[in-house]
């Protein structure tokens, strides 16, 4: 893609979904994630009314006269958009590739995050760290974000969703608006995600396509593996064969689900021809 073709579709993106995050996600998002809450910020002298819970017993102990600590409210976040871009991403039947959507929803949420002052931050993961840009503010920090979710190539096709969140939690020490948005075809990554989920606010957007839900009777059809990038010979026409495609697909869903409600995070489901801005706005609305 030539540089006036990508600057083209970044402006293309840019209007779309800045318009959503001014005059839609814009509000509902400052609502429902508001300031991380109290941080510390100094101690000073115990005076008249003030709280004994709020008493620094150590500073208090080596001054021999009470000290309290002193909290301010922390209004600044950081969000992270962890996004899968293996090879199954590459994936739609209708409207859009699901790569597409998921970047549509990438450029909505880091507009609303810029509207509320906050960092953005991108991960770009397959079964490694293909691209890490450390979280910024402004306008010129989210297109660089959506110019690397059309352009960049990754350099593997598979996927590990449990690497791409132990490599967060390594980067991300400070809590963190986190959103994961994949189709979550993987598995192994349960026990990953509840140690990120204890210390970040994490949300799993999972972007699929109505096709990959079951295999249609077509007869033998090759067949391309985008993850591992060979063709192989399916009888579609088995059924055997497609019960045995639809179960594993469902056991994918089913983990991807009962992982992230046991983690106590968020979870959007959004096929490729359904509007992901009802779904963004329902979610917000539920959790403000």
């Amino acid at each position: 893609m030539d540089t006036k073709e990508l600057l083209k579709k970044v402006r293309k993106i840019e209007i779309k979904t800045r318009r959503l995050s001014d005059h839609v996600f814009g509000g509902e998002y400052h609502s429902t994630f508001k300031g991380r809450g109290m941080t510390f910020s100094e101690v000073r002298q115990y005076q008249f009314g003030d709280d004994v819970r709020s008493i620094d017993w150590n500073v208090t102990a080596r001054y021999n006269e009470p000290f309290v600590k002193v909290f301010e409210e922390e209004r600044e976040l950081t969000m992270m958009l962890m996004v899968d871009i293996s090879g199954s991403e590459m994936f739609g039947t209708r409207e859009q590739f699901k790569k597409e959507v998921i970047t549509e929803i990438a450029a909505t949420l880091a507009f609303s995050a810029t509207q509320n002052n906050d960092k953005i931050g991108l991960m770009l993961f397959t079964d490694q760290i293909e691209l890490y840009i450390p979280p910024k503010k402004g306008r010129s920090h989210v297109l660089r974000i959506i110019r690397e979710l059309i352009e960049f190539k990754p350099a593997n096709k598979k996927t590990n969703i449990a690497g791409a969140l132990k490599y967060l939690s390594n980067i991300q020490k400070r809590k963190a608006i986190v959103f994961i948005l994949s189709d979550f075809m993987d598995d192994d990554y349960q026990q990953t995600l509840k140690i990120a989920a204890k210390r970040h606010d994490l949300t799993g957007i999972r972007v699929f396509d109505h096709m990959e839900e079951e295999i249609p009777n077509l007869g033998l059809v090759s067949m391309l593996d985008e993850e591992s990038g060979e063709y192989i010979s399916v009888n579609t026409g088995s059924k055997a064969v497609r019960n045995s495609y639809a179960k594993y697909y469902r056991e994918r869903i089913q983990y991807f689900q009962q992982s992230f409600s046991l983690s106590g995070a968020g979870v959007i489901n959004n096929r490729t021809d359904e509007s992901y801005v009802k779904k963004l706005l329902g979610y917000f609305k539920r959790r403000a």
